[in-house]
């Protein structure tokens, strides 16, 4: 399954996102390393096997193996961190940000693809999962290496077209009542 023939699963009241997934296939201001690792994290966030594969065997042909590792690295590390960072956000009590999160994330470090191509898909996939911590930390990082503003808002708006796909997908599997 690739990025068309996840366009032709849509049904006729996801027009608009058929539209938008054509519109990123088209898109090539991020570059095709940053474009497709984006794409296959952000498909893996949204948790719809469906989604996942056709980004998947899109980003085959696109990227080197360790970029799609990098890829899904960046959506396994994100799972954990924006479930805990938007906990200690959201939790009224302080102590919890005074406290080691404890947490591995050697990943970040060292993904194995550019700094900026990893902070990117750590930042769109936060967006998917609604943690505004981790949302600044990673656009406070991308912003002091250089990316444009404009990188980051197509990077999100990336994310949320791929996450409404997945949506679409599974509002059409929903039973029809009469």
């Amino acid at each position: 399954m690739s990025i068309d023939s996840l366009k032709s699963q849509l049904p006729d009241f996801a027009k608009d996102v058929r539209l938008n997934l054509g519109a990123i296939a088209n898109d090539d201001s991020l570059g095709e390393q940053t474009k497709y690792g984006l794409l296959l994290a952000c498909a893996i966030a949204t948790r719809n096997a469906d989604v996942a594969a056709a980004f998947d065997r899109e980003a085959t042909s696109h990227l080197k193996p360790e970029a799609r590792d990098a890829a899904r690295s960046a959506a396994a590390i994100m799972a954990m961190n924006n479930v805990y960072y938007r906990f200690v956000h959201l939790a009224s009590n302080a102590t919890y940000r005074t406290l080691p999160a404890k947490l591995r994330m050697s990943v970040i470090g060292a993904p194995g693809v550019p700094k900026t191509d990893f902070e990117l898909w750590c930042l769109a996939v936060s967006a998917i999962n609604g943690c505004g911590a981790c949302i600044d930390s990673h656009e406070k990082v991308l912003i002091e290496a250089g990316v444009t503003e404009e990188a980051i808002q197509t990077a999100v708006r990336f994310a949320a077209i791929v996450q409404s796909a997945a949506v679409a997908i599974e509002a059409a599997r929903l039973p029809v009542l009469a």
